[in-house]
């Protein structure tokens, strides 16, 4: 019974939150001579009105669910993934050029399949790197895992100036992927694919190998009291490589579901907030795996609804930052104070039992 007063507890915490951030954030919008009322009725008609529209959003969804659980995975390593970015684009890189290697030449599900694994393979490297280099130098993995988004944008826009550039070599793209290697649609009259379904199951595996699993429980170990960890026979070290490894497989896969699903070809400057989206997502769902599925939902009706948004007013594209960022911010501040009202009550119980 405990355990469900606090998940209750927490819950109506955080849809204050998000009801007081969003509150506020449309407070804003009459400086920017849109009127909030009718921000809110644009976006919920517009993103509601049609089955191809409510789509759009388990198309946005789908990717930030395996950035948020990216993220969350080191994190219960008390380790902070900042590269999922970079761990993103790896994985496009691997899948596009899987993709126009075999498509055509081998069955489609095969090619997917092989695009994949080579996808979940490139953004494993890149996470392993980083988890190497932290547990071999103790290297500060924030500014590791952020700088290597920088080196993977620049070996991406290398390769489409060069060996993955479209065939007639003009615009920094690649050609399209052959459509035997699409990921196939789910459901009718929109453009979602089978991406939404592969994130939703790694998910669900994501919380099993965390919290009922040895791996987990060694990496959750280690995040709590690395010497408590250490002491008991968990090396840190290897943990440091295994969950940064997996997170950076999380995030690569993320690459397989944007091209391999919506995009078809890979091309410069495109998703660039997709690894930061992801961070924003762990946060509000509190590093639970389930609870990034919710979380991710929310952020992708927050980009349906703010393109409608800017689409039916006068509102700048930017106010999907503004939205974001508000319910963020005050989904931070319900954290603090939910602990300051719990440890309040604990202190008053405290001294009730000392005075009885």
């Amino acid at each position: 019974m405990k355990k469900k007063e606090i998940l209750c507890d927490f819950l109506l915490w955080i849809l204050f939150a998000i009801l007081l951030g969003l509150t506020i954030s449309f407070s804003f919008l009459p400086l920017l001579s849109v009127n909030p009322f009718q921000a809110l009725t644009v976006m919920f008609s517009e993103t509601f009105s049609s089955t191809y529209n409510m789509g759009n959003i388990l198309i946005k969804t789908a990717p930030l669910i395996l950035t948020g659980l990216a993220f969350t995975f080191t994190y219960k390593a008390n380790l902070y993934n900042i590269g999922a970015q970079g761990q993103f684009y790896s994985g496009c890189i691997c899948a596009s050029a899987v993709s126009l290697a075999l498509g055509g030449k081998l069955p489609g599900p095969i090619v997917i399949l092989l695009a994949g694994m080579a996808a979940i393979l490139g953004g494993a490297v890149v996470g392993f790197i980083i988890g190497f280099l932290k547990a071999k130098f103790n290297a500060n993995e924030f500014l590791i895992s952020m700088m290597s988004t920088y080196v993977i944008q620049y070996v991406m826009q290398l390769l489409l100036r060069t060996s993955l550039q479209e065939s007639k070599h003009e615009y920094l793209k690649t050609d399209y992927l052959d459509k035997s290697t699409w990921l196939p649609k789910i459901i009718p009259g929109t453009s979602v694919s089978l991406g939404i379904v592969i994130s939703l199951l790694v998910a669900v595996l994501v919380w099993y190998v965390l919290y009922k699993t040895s791996l987990g429980f060694r990496i959750r170990a280690t995040g709590l009291n690395q010497d408590a960890a250490r002491m008991s026979g968990i090396s840190p070290q290897h943990q440091y490589m295994l969950a940064f490894a997996i997170s950076g497989a999380i995030a690569g896969l993320a690459g397989l579901v944007e091209i391999n699903g919506m995009q078809h070809m890979l091309l410069t400057g495109f998703d660039t907030q997709i690894g930061s989206y992801g961070i924003g997502i762990a946060i509000l769902a509190n590093a639970h795996p389930l609870a990034v599925v919710p979380a991710s939902l929310l952020f992708g009706f927050l980009q349906v609804g703010g393109t409608a948004l800017g689409h039916s007013t006068d509102a700048p594209a930017s106010v999907i930052d503004l939205l974001q960022g508000f319910v963020m911010l005050f989904v931070l501040m319900s954290f603090y104070f939910r602990r300051k009202a719990e440890l309040n009550k604990l202190k008053k119980k405290r001294i009730v039992t000392e005075e009885a």
